[in-house]
């Protein structure tokens, strides 16, 4: 790679890293948001917030690395003929797509990046995702407990409070036990009590109250007056149930192979095939994007005058094809059509652009622009 090679890739991998960072910032902002509530609520740790957020990350990866990179590719290129560098690197014979080598490579390497992530990290992490919901929600609904309503924790557990505190704690504490597992029902009356999580499950620790129950071979109520008291409460009435995962929450290999005992997978083949048609496809809307972009810019005269409506066309032309993109990802789902539509909308901007910018198409580049010259056209 020669020199200016590494020049411009340097300085499009440096914009396209940050400017992914910052999209990933939004997102990650965002998307915790979503976990807030249910973090807030159910009383669990900061770590199981941040690992919920992780894992909602890289399924946006393929939406933010085409843009970051087409974002790259506008500003680095755009600096670099408004710093008169193109000018430079062109005297010595370097043509449109010499120019573009540095963004072509980084563009396949982002498609590989983008392959492994479709294929196999953003389903995993997104599965793992919505199963930590789950267990979150089954281990921690115990914690969600209502003023003033007998709020049914487990069957035969019921808790009532009559407020709860800013940090969490109850006042004015009743639970009444009727588990199978005591020899008679236990109710209990406490001032103030909290909700903790221990190796063992999940208890409430009250404090400043009553034992009450009746004695079985007496029939007398025994009471008895604590400082402290524990009552275990075990972790929901059963395991986790087991989720039924949509098509994106499965890897490429589970796609391929769906359980034909299974009576979902057989009704949602239609969803299983749109989905791996989708990983193959929009990996390649990052060199899209930029190539449409570098056909723009590398492209025509070099009057300055005209480069700033080459960048808003290259925008526009991206979030054309984005859309189209989405619009026909959403018809595959009932149409083959929009399969076909998929493929050529990525595939039509990376052909048609590589030809624009290669030698074979200076004929044509020529006869545009002149003609734009003459007209008076702002582009030319």
């Amino acid at each position: 790679m020669a020199v200016f090679d590494r020049y411009i890739f340097r300085n499009i991998l440096i914009a396209t890293v940050f400017t992914a960072l910052v999209l990933a910032g939004i997102i990650l902002l965002t998307q915790s948001l979503r976990f807030l509530d249910l973090i807030v609520n159910s009383g669990a740790s900061g770590k199981a917030f941040w690992i919920l957020t992780m894992l909602a990350l890289p399924r946006f990866f393929e939406v933010i690395l085409p843009i970051a990179l087409m974002a790259a590719v506008v500003f680095i290129y755009n600096k670099m003929i408004t710093d008169s560098e193109l000018i430079v690197m062109r005297s010595i014979g370097a043509g449109p797509l010499r120019l573009a080598r540095p963004a072509l490579i980084l563009s396949g390497g982002i498609v590989i990046f983008l392959l492994f992530v479709t294929m196999w990290l953003a389903p995993a992490s997104l599965s793992g995702m919505h199963q930590l919901r789950v267990v979150i929600k089954a281990q921690y609904s115990t914690l969600l407990f209502r003023e003033g309503v007998f709020n049914a924790a487990r069957p035969g557990l019921t808790v009532f409070i009559r407020e709860r505190t800013n940090d969490g704690s109850m006042r004015g504490v009743l639970i009444h036990d009727s588990r199978p597992e005591n020899e008679t029902p236990v109710t209990i009356l406490a001032k103030r009590g909290v909700v903790v999580s221990s190796p063992e499950g999940q208890q409430v620790l009250v404090y400043e109250g009553s034992r009450q129950s009746v004695n079985a071979n007496t029939g007398v109520l025994d009471r008895l007056d604590f400082e402290s008291y524990t009552i275990d409460l075990p972790e929901g009435s059963g395991p986790v149930r087991q989720r039924w995962r949509e098509p994106d929450e499965r890897t490429f290999l589970e796609l391929l192979r769906p359980d034909p005992t299974n009576k979902s997978d057989m009704a949602s083949k239609r969803g299983f095939m749109v989905e791996i048609h989708r990983r193959i496809v929009s990996p390649f809307l990052a060199p899209a994007f930029a190539i449409m972009s570098l056909a723009f810019l590398l492209t025509g005269s070099g009057a300055r005058r005209s480069y700033s409506w080459r960048v808003v066309f290259a925008i526009a032309a991206a979030v054309v094809v984005q859309g189209l993109y989405l619009g026909a990802l959403g018809m595959a789902r009932q149409h083959d059509a929009g399969l076909a539509s998929m493929y050529f909308l990525v595939s039509a901007p990376i052909a048609g652009g590589l030809f624009f910018l290669s030698e074979s198409a200076h004929g044509l580049r020529s006869r545009i622009f002149l003609k734009n010259a003459r007209k008076g056209n702002a582009p030319a």
